[in-house]
């Protein structure tokens, strides 16, 4: 476990040096572990805003977010992972951190996203909730992953 999440630089995606590290990240989670390195170059490109948490000394990232938005109604938050070396540090909160307080999502009226049950508590922090009045998620989808079927 490390202890220097001071340590740690969070910024906006510069370029493909991490590419390798992030196909790391993604391989160890149920959600995006089938993803390959041309669909994550593709998702980099299309996303409006990308985010790196990277350990100034070793240079690795150690941390990832993304999100789509029209920067005026709605922001969506995907793919907020954190190296299992790196959770429970605050690396998470730093991502998140610098996701609601970043300048092109001032505006926006809803930012959103989905996560498991079980991670509810850590995004309530930044005034997120599962009270959403009517709304319902609802997925069209070929990964049966996303539909409970592993």
């Amino acid at each position: 476990m490390s202890d220097d999440t001071d340590q740690i630089d969070v910024a906006e995606w510069t370029g493909d040096r991490h590419v390798n590290d992030l196909m790391e990240l993604f391989g160890g989670q149920w959600w995006t572990s089938a993803r390959t390195r041309p669909q994550v170059e593709g998702i980099l490109g299309s996303s409006d805003l990308v985010v790196a948490a990277v350990h100034r000394s070793t240079h690795r990232l150690v941390g990832f977010a993304r999100v789509l938005t029209d920067e005026a109604f709605l922001a969506i938050v995907l793919d907020v992972i954190v190296a299992p070396d790196w959770q429970r540090q605050g690396v998470g909160k730093q991502l998140m951190d610098f996701v609601v307080e970043h300048e092109r999502l001032a505006a926006v009226e809803s930012v959103e996203l989905v996560c498991q049950a079980a991670l509810m508590p850590f995004y309530r922090a930044w005034d997120f909730t599962e009270n959403v009045g009517g709304s319902r998620l609802m997925r069209r989808t070929t990964n049966t992953a996303f539909l409970g079927v592993r």
